[in-house]
């Protein structure tokens, strides 16, 4: 035999020498829940996402600074509020929590973590719905208003990124010159283009407090049967002005990361969600699965699909490892 592939796998320096995909802390954003029902110091475990934690305020400040020195870029930011409505009030509230975190994350530590907020209604509104209802209808064009005023509030706040998540139409476009408008041309745009109807987010909903209390998200998240269909949100929102483009959930939907990757001519994310992240703890703590390395092969798997970087529960384990 002429052609042996084994050669360049017989020892872990060839091995490391040649290998085609890489994983890095710069790879890595950890999300965190600020939740205004926790005094500042406070923090509460989620039962459903064990490892993880709802904070109060001061104590997200904290979490942040511990993150930024563990070498992880960036934090995404979700709000649980102390009183939701049906119009999603509580979220352009200038001194809601996760406002507040934001002031002072990038009071005390500047350019040294890149902050973003998730810009949706789910987790303000009465409803848990991502948008202003009629009857049982999500309305679009009446959304997009709310949500514009969100990410306004947060770039009054000094957010670098922020990144909408509701999956209306249209909603990157206002956003843009909403913040343009109000002198916030370089607050970046981090769309969730490509995020599906999956039965994945069940932990997230938990600790967000997010879950619909009628029906379901399938009116306005993608179907889980579409592929092209991503492509075409993909291609609108970064017509629209997105910066940055996020698929969600990742695992489920690497073929996906992989289109964007090749149509996308901005950086591309994979979001590794919530039931992604409780799937696998689940396996560990029954010792089905050798945790580490799986989680490894995990992010890893997203990133050789072609993620430019993974939102992730694990990221501030992963960056002690890495």
């Amino acid at each position: 035999m002429l052609i042996r592939p084994r050669r360049l796998r017989k020892n872990q320096k060839i091995r490391d020498l040649v290998r085609e995909t890489v994983l890095t802390k710069n790879d890595l954003i950890m999300p965190i829940f600020v939740d205004e029902n926790l005094k500042n110091n406070e923090k509460t475990p989620i039962t459903s996402m064990p490892g993880q934690f709802r904070y109060g305020v001061d104590s997200a400040v904290k979490e942040c600074v511990e993150i930024s020195k563990l070498g992880v870029p960036g934090v995404i930011l979700f709000g649980i509020p102390t009183e939701k409505d049906e119009f999603a009030n509580s979220a352009v509230n200038e001194n809601g929590g996760v406002q507040k975190v934001i002031s002072k994350v990038k009071a005390e530590l500047g350019d040294d973590l890149l902050v973003i907020a998730d810009v949706c209604m789910c987790e303000y509104t009465s409803h848990g719905h991502c948008g202003i209802i009629k009857g049982e209808e999500i309305l679009n064009d009446e959304t997009l208003e709310i949500l514009g005023n969100i990410a306004l509030s947060y770039a009054k706040a000094g957010v670098d990124i922020v990144a909408p998540s509701d999956m209306m139409d249209g909603r990157v476009l206002k956003i843009r010159n909403v913040l343009d408008e109000n002198g916030f041309k370089n607050v970046s745009i981090m769309s969730y283009a490509a995020k599906y109807a999956s039965a994945f987010y069940g932990p997230f909903r938990d600790a967000a407090e997010s879950t619909p209390q009628f029906g379901d998200r399938k009116s306005y998240q993608m179907d889980m049967g579409n592929s092209r269909e991503a492509i075409k949100e993909i291609e609108l929102d970064i017509k629209e002005g997105a910066d940055l483009i996020l698929v969600k959930p990742a695992l489920p939907y690497l073929d996906i990361v992989k289109m964007a990757k090749e149509i996308s001519n901005v950086p591309v994310g994979g979001y590794c969600v919530s039931g992604e992240y409780s799937m696998i703890e689940a396996a560990a703590e029954k010792g089905w699965l050798d945790r580490e390395k799986v989680i490894y092969e995990t992010l890893l798997s997203i990133k050789r699909a072609g993620a430019d970087f993974i939102i992730t529960y694990w990221a501030k384990e992963a960056a002690k490892w890495l």
